[in-house]
């Protein structure tokens, strides 16, 4: 709004020509969407209270153990993620060029995962228990928003069905027409792998903030002509905007974590999760980085496989891998403080986002 409302006047007030550099505006999105956070942060935790918002733990029935080592979190207000996606919209409605589709695109994508993570943890509320809104809900939610990103770009005709292989600059796979099933599976497999990640304070958020900032550095550098042909990336001129979208992200994401880190004051709940993993998969469909979102986002795809073959292996053996699934909750079993898993999987996370930052020079 900002730059519609103030970059047209640069020709009577010179500064105003700032509004033209995506790296200012992203800059002013990060630190408009923390300050929302941090200064509503406190209202919206007090007001979570009063209505008795509270975080239900895992019953009993399902695990004893982790339910003594996460009683003390009973009730502690959840459905922050809300405060989260307000301040993410705002600081991207300020910020952005709102002609942009690609930037209407992610913000549409938030909303939408948003709605049904809100509805999850609503029924979770209204139940009194950690079941919410059916795997099933989710999931045709998720595959409809897939559905309609990928009819969205190809009648925008700036998009292919072609995957950027990391690591080569000269291989490139075409997916054809099951590139839309593909476009399905980043979103709903980004949207569930954040959720599945977010059991312990602040390891989901966290690593979000890492793959956020390096979304914001894809995106500029896929956005910019000279960028992507030095370093033989698609060039996607709509994409450079989504630097502030991402931006947004860092920074409502950063104002979260001083809340949300241990002991946390108040929970992001599925309304943030599904949302902010839904919006990190869109941009990496929007920006042709569909297979670097499996590197940056290591710790995320680390959880779901830990769940996938603890499930399998139950199925098939009737023998478990790991004491418990998701994976932070298996190294809480083995003595771990919940501190130590946190750190050492924001490590394993900051790791991950700079090797996804080297292949851009190694192709």
């Amino acid at each position: 709004m900002l730059y519609h409302l103030l970059y047209p006047l640069h020709d009577v007030i010179s500064f105003l020509n700032v509004f033209k550099y995506i790296t200012f505006r992203a800059a002013c999105a990060c630190v408009t969407a923390f300050l929302i956070v941090l200064v509503f942060g406190p209202v919206v935790i007090r007001k979570l209270t009063e209505l008795k918002v509270g975080q239900n733990i895992r019953d009993k029935e399902e695990s004893v153990k982790l339910y003594d080592l996460h009683k003390q979190k009973q009730n502690t207000p959840t459905m922050g993620g809300l405060l989260v996606l307000l301040a993410l919209m705002l600081a991207t409605i300020l910020w952005s060029d709102l002609t942009n589709t690609y930037v209407l695109l992610a913000m549409l994508s938030t909303v939408w995962l948003g709605f049904f993570g809100f509805a999850d943890d609503y029924l979770k509320l209204k139940s009194k228990s950690s079941r919410g809104l059916g795997a099933r809900a989710k999931l045709l939610g998720q595959i409809a928003l897939g559905l309609f990103l990928g009819a969205a770009l190809f009648l925008d005709g700036h998009n292919t069905t072609k995957l950027d292989i990391p690591f080569f600059k000269d291989i490139v796979v075409d997916l054809g027409p099951w590139y839309l099933f593909f476009i399905v599976l980043v979103i709903a497999g980004s949207s569930n792998a954040v959720n599945l990640t977010d059991g312990l304070d602040g390891l989901a958020i966290g690593s979000v903030i890492m793959v956020a900032f390096t979304f914001a550095a894809l995106c500029y550098v896929s956005g910019n002509a000279k960028f992507a042909n030095y370093l033989f990336i698609p060039y996607i001129p709509a994409g450079a905007e989504l630097t502030i979208f991402c931006a947004a992200i860092l920074g409502a994401s950063l104002g979260f974590l001083w809340f949300n880190c241990y002991p946390a004051s108040v929970f992001m709940g599925d309304v943030g999760s599904l949302a902010l993993g839904g919006a990190l998969g869109t941009v990496a469909v929007l920006i042709k980085k569909e297979l670097l979102l499996g590197i940056v986002g290591g710790v995320f795809v680390i959880e779901v496989l830990s769940v996938m073959l603890q499930v399998g292996s139950f199925k098939l053996r009737k023998k478990r891998i790991f004491k418990i699934a998701p994976l932070h909750h298996h190294f809480q079993f083995l003595g771990w403080s919940e501190t130590k898993v946190i750190v050492r999987f924001w490590i394993l996370a900051a790791l991950f986002a700079l090797l996804t930052l080297v292949t851009l020079k190694i192709r």
